[in-house]
């Protein structure tokens, strides 16, 4: 197989792995961690969140029995915290194929010690995410009537409804999202089950690495096969967040019906996928003694495109409220001003303080080096986001063109519950990812370093220790 060798590094820029490493090391210390006793800070992590998942699925038998009027759900407030979170836990499953798929069609190659987690994350974001749309309905055993099949009474679902939109957005997004993750895996399960010592774990990693041996026959399926899930999943970015906020545009309700939704959505997304990213690196970096893999130069990338996407999400406010007063509209213009002013306020003001004025602090070339100051900012523009999505939603609801029906939504404990419920669930599945699962894709990550480009042997020489020829 003849495959160009990688362009020779500018001595100008950062390195993209830190440190004199060989491909000796980036196996032993990749495959090390899921190889080496579990620590007991993981099993304290997962019995916290194990809890939260524990919680969460007690809450939705409860659900189940009673129905949502365990919720703070009134007239005219019909969407809460249930589509609230559902918008958000799907923005956040867009950084990862952003890293996987775009940056590697456009030959970026500092994804490569990131992109294996923002995969993961992509997955487990997006499950989190499936659950609300099925149990929002009230009666969640008929949600078949979505599913675009035939059913026993022959009535056909409603294809101009939001509701099947999102089912087919989500159901693509996810099913491309796990096809690309684990096809990147195969060849480090293989090296993985090369140094597996018990025959269980042999036997497992043996099945899911789908026999691979690494030879050229097979990286040239491989490469070819990862270019064109790399290509499909591309435009999802772009369509999966343009379907979901065309649920609010295609109605007629102040506050959502809005043409800049779409864009503005994409670019929410993408800026909260990467604080997500952000904070699991910091927290995995830090944990995991990774800091030669995931350098300060990646962290400092993933800064720029949360500011330079922030910076979108910013111009949106300003657009929309523009275009409130622009258009002559009396309903849109009250709309705007209630949530800057109104009972709403409160969380419209964080929502614009997170979004708007934390990322600012991106300019600096100091802060984005500050490990302390990135994570704090991750984390503050991640519940930025979420109130971003609760203020649309909510507010526009609970003020509609009946002034008499106008209700202040409160949200019950089952609300809170469910929501922090959904982190659990989020954070235990990559607890078990990282636990057994390489987090870092060895075979990329050993393509960038500098021996590689150095002698431009390509792929079938970079790895033999393990059988595995590239990774």
């Amino acid at each position: 197989m003849n495959i160009k060798a990688p362009d020779a590094p500018n001595k100008s820029e950062q390195p993209l792995i830190a440190g004199n490493l060989t491909f000796h090391d980036v196996t032993e210390k990749i495959s090390g961690v899921v190889e080496s006793g579990t620590p007991r800070l993981w099993y304290a992590l997962i019995s916290i969140t194990g809890l939260l998942s524990l919680m969460f699925f007690i809450m939705l038998g409860h659900l189940f029995f009673t129905g949502i009027g365990i919720w703070g759900l009134q007239i005219p407030v019909g969407w809460g915290f249930d589509i609230t979170n559902f918008v958000f836990w799907v923005g956040i499953g867009h950084a990862g194929t952003l890293i996987s798929a775009i940056l590697f069609l456009l030959r970026q190659r500092w994804r490569t010690s990131i992109n294996r987690f923002a995969e993961a994350m992509t997955i487990f974001a997006v499950i989190c995410a499936g659950i609300f749309p099925a149990i929002h309905v009230g009666r969640p055993w008929l949600l078949f009537y979505v599913f675009p099949v035939p059913n026993q009474m022959s009535i056909w679902p409603n294809f101009r409804s939001p509701l099947l939109w999102d089912f087919f957005a989500v159901g693509t997004y996810f099913t491309c999202s796990l096809l690309f993750w684990y096809l990147g895996m195969v060849p480090d399960l293989a090296t993985i089950r090369n140094r597996a010592k018990n025959r269980i774990k042999k036997i497992i990693y043996g099945i899911f690495a789908l026999g691979w041996r690494g030879g050229n026959r097979q990286w040239r399926h491989y490469e070819l096969a990862y270019l064109l899930l790399a290509g499909i999943s591309t435009p999802l970015v772009l369509s999966v967040h343009s379907v979901v906020s065309t649920d609010f545009s295609v109605s007629i309700l102040p506050g959502w019906h809005s043409t800049i939704f779409p864009p503005y959505f994409v670019a929410g997304a993408i800026f909260s996928g990467f604080a997500m990213v952000l904070t699991l690196a910091i927290i995995a970096r830090k944990v995991f003694k990774l800091d030669n893999y995931i350098t300060l130069n990646h962290l400092d990338k993933m800064n720029k495109i949360i500011l330079v996407t922030g910076l979108m999400v910013s111009y949106s406010y300003v657009v929309e409220f523009f275009m409130a007063w622009y258009s002559g509209n009396l309903y849109e213009r009250f709309t705007f001003w209630s949530r800057a002013t109104g009972p709403y306020a409160w969380a419209f003001w964080i929502m614009f303080f997170c979004n708007v004025v934390v990322p600012q602090i991106f300019w600096s070339k100091r802060f984005r080096a500050h490990i302390a100051v990135m994570f704090v900012a991750s984390i503050l523009i991640n519940v930025g986001m979420w109130f971003e999505r609760y203020v649309i939603i909510v507010s526009s609801l609970s003020q509609d063109f009946l002034p008499s029906s106008w209700q202040y939504f409160k949200p019950t404990i089952y609300d809170i519950g469910m929501l922090i419920g959904s982190f659990g669930i989020f954070l235990t599945l990559f607890l078990l990812f990282v636990r057994f699962l390489p987090m870092v894709a060895m075979s990329e990550v050993k393509a960038v370093l500098p021996q590689a480009n150095v002698h431009h042997q390509g792929p079938e020489a970079i790895e033999l220790e393990t059988g595995n020829v590239r990774g």
